[in-house]
């Protein structure tokens, strides 16, 4: 268990206020396309970095093509790249809403960023999400120098339920014989479904993040009981050795932050090299706030560091 500092960070904490003054509603008290619209039109407005374009892209997926959006900074040269993966609770989350923090990557890493728009829960629950990654994954191993990538430098990154999918895709290359990504970015990954932990108590009610949403959306994207034990579902349930080495950042106000935590552990004792970079004063989410919080455009240039191989 990691533990967490009485009180947020003042820079997040006056964040926080605005928010929940804002009287926006839990994710999961909405209808499913209520709560898209409105993730869409909380986080799908910002493009404050610069970069040298963006390009949208189909790729061949298992069922249908898959869009990448690939955000290309303006650095010069071969780059290495990040194929990216949304949070959103497995059910939320659009290419808009995710590229401000995709350019933003891109420039401090600096890399060609491939955001891959996968198929959501609840009307596609596991593993369509997670077949449309590998597949934005394995496009990116052959065609990200189209954006001036390095094809043999390709990493793979994701918040919250992005994270997950990360992780499973890392296991999908071990167990399948793809080439293994670079390193494996789980930023705040959600990895279990154990309910109980401290972490689950402490910040039941946020912020930011609730118990109750997690839950909600744990039964959302997992339609079998089955499924729950699955370590593609579960990665903290399935064994971690020969993985991808690992960046997996925390934070302590987070409900997520004991099995990420767990998880960082378990691949450390698998022998996979693994930074766990843990906030304390932090909360989920924290990465998209780096123009306001400094602890968080702190920890966006750790991440920078680990995924440019510095």
């Amino acid at each position: 268990m990691t533990d967490r500092p009485d009180t947020l960070d003042p820079d997040l904490a006056a964040v926080v206020e605005a928010f929940e003054a804002s009287g926006v509603p839990e994710w999961h008290t909405l209808d499913i396309e209520s709560a898209r619209r409105l993730e869409d039109d909380l986080f799908g407005a910002d493009r404050t970095t610069p970069v040298a374009y963006t390009r949208d892209v189909a790729v061949e997926g298992p069922n249908g093509p898959v869009s990448v959006r690939a955000v290309r900074p303006e650095a010069a040269g071969e780059l290495p790249v990040v194929v990216f993966y949304h949070g959103g609770l497995w059910a939320l989350g659009t290419l808009d809403s995710v590229e401000d923090i995709c350019r933003e990557l891109a420039d401090r890493v600096p890399a060609v960023v491939l955001a891959a728009d996968y198929r959501l829960a609840p009307e596609h629950p596991f593993p369509a999400g997670l077949d449309d990654c590998v597949a934005a994954y394995e496009w990116a191993r052959e065609h990200a120098d189209a954006f001036g990538g390095d094809t043999d430098r390709v990493s793979v990154a994701g918040t919250s339920a992005g994270g997950n999918l990360a992780a499973g895709v890392a296991r999908r290359c071990r167990d399948g014989g793809l080439p293994a990504p670079e390193r494996q970015a789980l930023l705040y990954p959600m990895v279990d479904d154990d309910f109980d932990r401290p972490s689950y108590r402490e910040n039941a009610d946020g912020p930011l993040l609730t118990r109750d949403a997690v839950e909600h959306f744990w039964g959302e994207y997992v339609r079998s009981p089955v499924d729950r034990a699955n370590p593609y579902v579960a990665p903290l349930r399935g064994d971690a050795s020969g993985l991808a080495p690992a960046t997996v950042v925390t934070a302590g106000f987070d409900p997520l932050r004991d099995e990420g935590t767990a998880y960082a552990e378990a691949l450390a004792g698998a022998g996979v090299a693994v930074d766990h970079r843990h906030y304390p004063s932090m909360c989920h989410g924290f990465l998209s706030l780096t123009d306001e919080v400094a602890v968080a455009d702190g920890a966006m240039a750790d991440l920078a560091a680990d995924l440019g191989g510095e």
